[in-house]
């Protein structure tokens, strides 16, 4: 049940003015920023962030807490997370419209957001008594050979608006059970959520007796993100964001030699076959385009169809559209949310003058609602070939470009001509589609999948993507690995000195 959100904000410990540094001590000196409800404009409340010499304490006490944090044992710091799971499902619904009214994704979509956090908290519960190594056989006689990981060191997250509580869950809570601690800086679009989440994980840590600065955080702008980057204190820095920030985060901490996982930008595709359940394929583009109001990384902005059911799905896809309502995210039945910032709403405005420049054309939406308070646009269709410019780069908001082709090949060929190549999908009933589209010749994305949307990935999956998605990968499968530091050790137990492929040095 939603609360009003004075009651929602002091169940979270948000007051109207908060601090925006934590490192087991409360702080900030650095700007204000206000928090926005992207549905209203107005003033959720306030975060003074953090400054340069702050990140340089922060990091200067995790240092400390690193220490201490690695020599304990991984499923004892499995429990430490259990107890983190506990405390932010307790938050769960107050923190879930935190999301929905700070970023303006629907309040489903916040829970599930929470509940995404909630998860993978439990999968790194269980991958606290499951990260393990290999054993080798070794060439040479009374030679013991092992894999060996251990705790990398301090992990940085850097997140984005759209996803402001989830991307760090997948961050902290496999890092933290691989043993290192973490240092979050949120978007400064939404502090609040940042600070609510921290609280929470606080409160953990001081319960159990552990340095606070295990899960550090220090809001502000992009010179803390800069100063991040540099820093050699950092040893893995996770960044969330456009694909020209990524690329100049990975140059600055591969300048130092640190490590970068890099999720960055989307321009995903589905493609529907002549053979595919139409009726499946509509809902699921629908939720894929038009979910988070088309600010997810994942949401789809291409739409191929085959020549022989293209004009009958443009038809039932534009009534779909037109059962869209469109509103305060908040309130029950709604399913398209505003656009987060003003910034957004202009680049929206822009998209579709290209597109018109372009040669394509409007077949649905299109306009800006300017007669409502807050950042509202018009879920939109065009129709334009798929070598136009527009096409080529990602905008972040409900924008799908449809297009129709005469085969597979002709499809998979498209889908892998832009730069990024984060997610994909293909609807069709035919096992030679299916295994074509997921085979080496097939899409060239990260995320590959045959009948569901290009969103709301499973968390027992590696997430991430290939080329200008920068190639990190996060949440489930092995990518605990990038949290950790691969030791090959060599114990030589027969009391003799034999080389390695059969030298003699003698």
């Amino acid at each position: 049940m939603l609360r009003s959100t004075t009651s929602m904000l002091a169940e979270l410990g948000l007051k109207e003015e908060n601090q925006g540094v934590y490192n087991g001590r409360w702080g900030g000196s650095g700007p204000v920023v206000e928090s926005l409800n992207p549905a209203t404009g107005e003033v959720l409340g306030r975060v003074t962030t953090g400054t340069t010499k702050e990140l340089d304490e922060t990091l200067s006490e995790m240092e400390s807490a690193k220490e201490i944090w690695r020599e304990i044992p991984a499923p004892q710091r499995g429990e430490i997370v259990r107890q983190m799971r506990v405390a932010l499902n307790a938050k769960k619904e107050p923190l879930g419209q935190l999301v929905a009214l700070e970023m303006g994704k629907i309040y489903q979509e916040g829970l599930g957001e929470v509940q995404e956090y909630i998860d993978i908290a439990d999968y790194a519960v269980g991958l606290s008594r499951m990260i393990n190594g290999k054993v080798i056989p070794s060439e040479r006689p009374g030679h013991f050979m092992m894999e060996q990981w251990n705790p990398l060191g301090v992990v940085g997250v850097i997140s984005a608006f759209n996803f402001p509580v989830a991307v760090y869950g997948w961050n902290s809570a496999v890092g933290l059970v691989c043993g290192n601690p973490i240092l979050w800086k949120g978007a400064p679009t939404t502090n609040l959520c940042s600070v609510a989440v921290t609280k929470i994980l606080a409160e953990v840590l001081e319960q159990n007796k552990l340095p606070g600065s295990i899960c550090s955080m220090v809001a502000g702008g992009a010179d803390i993100g800069e100063a991040m980057a540099k820093d050699r204190r950092v040893d893995l820095l996770s960044f969330t964001g456009s694909t020209p920030v990524g690329r100049k985060v990975a140059l600055t901490v591969q300048e130092r030699f640190g490590r970068s996982l890099l999720e960055l930008g989307g321009n995903n595709a589905i493609i529907v076959m002549d053979d595919a359940d139409i009726d499946l394929a509509v809902r699921a583009v629908l939720f894929a385009a038009v979910g988070t109001a088309g600010q997810r990384c994942t949401t789809t902005r291409r739409l191929f169809l085959h020549e022989k059911i293209h004009d009958e799905f443009i038809e039932r896809l534009k009534k779909a559209y037109g059962q869209v309502r469109i509103g305060d995210p908040t309130q029950e039945g709604v399913l398209c949310g505003p656009l987060h910032t003003k910034t957004a709403v202009s680049h929206f405005e822009q998209g579709i003058q290209d597109v018109q420049a372009q040669g394509g054309s409007i077949l649905f939406g299109g306009r800006v609602l300017s007669d409502r308070q807050g950042n509202f646009v018009e879920p939109t269709l065009t129709s334009i070939r798929p070598d136009a410019a527009v096409v080529q780069r990602e905008i972040f908001a409900p924008i799908l470009h449809t297009i129709k082709v005469g085969s597979l090949q002709e499809a998979v060929k498209h889908n892998n001509s832009v730069g990024q190549g984060l997610s994909s999908s293909l609807f069709t009933r035919s096992p030679e589609n299916i295994f074509k589209w997921t085979g080496p010749a097939g899409s060239d994305c990260g995320i590959v999948n045959v009948n569901i949307p290009t969103n709301g990935a499973e968390i027992g999956g590696a997430f991430g993507g290939e080329k200008e998605t920068g190639g990190g990968r996060e949440s489930g499968s092995d990518s605990w690995k990038q949290y950790m530091r691969r030791q090959t050790c060599t114990i030589n137990y027969s009391g003799q000195l034999p080389l390695a492929q059969g030298i003699k040095f003698e």
